[in-house]
């Protein structure tokens, strides 16, 4: 795959792009994985194609070397399987006009940052991204803006984090602070930082995706994803220039005053039963979600948690047509969607996902089993090994201190849940001092030992159907 593998594509009826890509980037985007080049990516591509050339994109790498230079060898060009009950197409994104990897040639970005025509930042850099590297990468390339007199930037977070554009100017401002009240004022006062919510599920690349892309472009795509047709972005009307909120409304994006509502669904509802269905699955052996959720089981459980103790906090009006769309989109069987994917750092992710639920829960008399079987879950799933003895990796910048706790603890599911459910870290300062919170996981972790998970799970359905009857 690379510019004289177009014309072969084009033959073959391949969707590519055809507009110059010979122009300076406009947009920087830090987080080179695989979410992004299947999401902002091809919003990035609509724009191009519709004769918009602000919207060549530089693609940093963080940290991984191998990804930055395989797109590289491909001219920034990468084939997108997308994925519907009415079939799957392929299409071919030349957004990608440049790569680089910040811990290899932190300048490159830095010089990026400080260009007169770069108008955007993007980030998908996960959860755990946010700290003072990022910071002070990002402060020292507006710094030079700042220097010579140029605008400021639009930066907007694409990562799963409440109010994630005030959480990174909150980021960006107290670190140029540190360096100058006037730098710090600059950035605050002529960057703009949109609150956004981005959906889409987007497996990580595998070799079974890999040896489909060759078959179908006749080319090897080193580089190629697989997805589904759904997807959302959802952005705060705060932008440097104004007019780039019809600019993305052209291509499918919603320009929003407040995301709130959008955030909280997609982090509560989404991530939060992904979440739970990745530690069931990876405890019970089901590998990918669509085996999860093709449990009678584990489907009822989820709709379950949706509808009962999630969704009637959420201030999202269409909650409920989001959640059957969400089983829907869970059910896809050509995504694989890996459980331990889904699953790796678990503990930056649950904060966000689980905790605000079971508070306003706790707070409105409902009830929290099924979150509370979700936490039993995530312990069970720390252990390191599911129910038939075979042993997995626990990807987590905590996984040494969480694994060790589980396996400390492992014949006691009172000590388990006394060890792991009382780091604030993860689970705040309220809950790990709510008793009853605390007993009704330890039920659960224990029903888990005794039965096996999904039997257990069909344990918690069945009280479920009675409490309505």
């Amino acid at each position: 795959m690379n510019t004289q593998s177009l014309p072969a594509l084009t033959a073959r009826g391949i969707d590519v792009p055809r507009y110059a890509r010979d122009g300076p980037v406009g947009v920087v985007h830090l987080g080179l994985g695989a979410f992004h080049r299947a999401h902002q990516g091809l919003v990035f591509d609509a724009l191009l194609r519709r004769g918009d050339g602000r919207w060549g994109v530089l693609g940093v790498a963080m940290r991984s070397t191998a990804l930055a230079d395989t797109l590289a060898a491909q001219d920034g060009f990468y084939a997108v399987q997308v994925a519907s009950s009415a079939g799957v197409h392929w299409q071919v994104s030349g957004a990608l006009w440049q790569t680089c990897v910040a811990a290899r040639e932190p300048s490159k970005v830095v010089q990026a940052l400080a260009a007169p025509t770069t108008r955007w930042v993007t980030l998908t850099v996960t959860e755990k991204g946010y700290g003072p590297a990022l910071a002070a990468l990002l402060v020292q390339g507006l710094a030079a803006r700042h220097a010579v007199g140029l605008h400021g930037l639009t930066l907007a977070s694409c990562d799963n984090l409440a109010h994630n554009g005030r959480q990174l100017q909150a980021l960006c401002v107290e670190a140029a602070l540190a360096q100058s009240p006037a730098l710090g004022h600059w950035i605050a006062t002529t960057c703009a930082f949109p609150s956004s919510m981005v959906d889409r599920i987007v497996p990580a690349a595998s070799a079974d995706r890999l040896a489909a892309a060759a078959q179908a472009l006749g080319v090897t795509d080193q580089a190629a994803l697989g997805t589904e047709a759904f997807w959302e972005w959802v952005i705060e009307r705060r932008f440097v220039d104004t007019v780039d909120g019809d600019a993305l409304a052209a291509v499918g994006v919603t320009v929003v005053d407040d995301v709130g509502p959008f955030e909280e669904a997609k982090l509560r509802l989404l991530n939060g039963s992904h979440t739970a269905m990745a530690c069931i699955g990876a405890v019970a052996g089901l590998p990918v979600i669509s085996e999860c959720i093709a449990q009678p089981a584990v489907r009822q459980f989820v709709h379950g948690l949706m509808t009962a103790e999630v969704g009637p906090q959420l201030s999202r009006p269409d909650w409920a047509s989001y959640r059957d769309a969400l089983l829907a989109r869970f059910a896809n069987p050509t995504l694989q969607h890996s459980v331990h994917q889904i699953a790796t750092d678990s503990s930056q992710k649950i904060p966000q996902r689980w905790p605000p639920s079971v508070l306003g829960a706790r707070r409105t008399g409902q009830s929290v089993e099924r979150l509370a079987f979700a936490a039993a879950a995530w312990m069970r799933y720390l252990r390191g090994s599911d129910e038939q003895g075979k042993a997995y990796i626990i990807h987590d910048p905590m996984a040494e201190q969480l694994h060790a706790l589980a396996l400390a603890h492992a014949d006691n599911p009172r000590a388990t849940v006394q060890a792991l459910g009382t780091l604030t870290t993860i689970w705040g300062d309220a809950l790990p001092q709510d008793a009853c919170w605390l007993a009704r996981v330890s039920h659960w972790l224990d029903q888990i030992a005794q039965r096996g998970i999904l039997a257990a799970l069909a344990q918690l359905n069945d009280a479920a159907s009675l409490a309505r009857a």
